[in-house]
């Protein structure tokens, strides 16, 4: 069932001949659209999260580190925001991300500038 499927399946329905009655296509329609956009996303989304190699260990930062600095801790994945793993709280963030762009493959001692903050990256996972 596809997304074409439903479309057509929305097109074909059944039509008043009272144009004062609305058949609520126009809803289906937008929210079709609108849920289809959101299961695009959620692909994309766990497409990267497939890419993400727990066993791999990198000295600079890429997909998948683990990125403790002096000011807060980071996991470059995907934008999710505060996450809990063992006890420490780190930033989900992902590379695309304004931080996570200054922060790619950036190596330990490295230092960035953020909103007017320096972060120098203390270790990578």
């Amino acid at each position: 069932f596809g997304f074409e499927t439903i479309k057509e399946s929305i097109e074909s329905n059944d039509k008043s001949s009272d144009e004062d009655d609305d058949s609520g296509n126009g809803k289906l329609f937008n929210d079709l659209e609108k849920n289809a956009q959101y299961l695009n996303d959620a692909s994309k989304t766990l497409d990267t999260l497939k890419l993400i190699n727990p066993k791999i260990s990198n000295n600079n930062v890429v997909l998948g580190s683990l990125v403790s600095t002096d000011k807060g801790d980071f996991f470059i994945s995907i934008s999710v925001g505060k996450i809990d793993i063992e006890s420490k709280n780190y930033f989900a963030i992902s590379l695309q991300s304004p931080i996570g762009m200054l922060l790619k493959n950036k190596t330990v001692n490295d230092t960035i500038a953020f909103n007017g903050n320096s972060y120098t990256i203390k270790s990578i996972i």
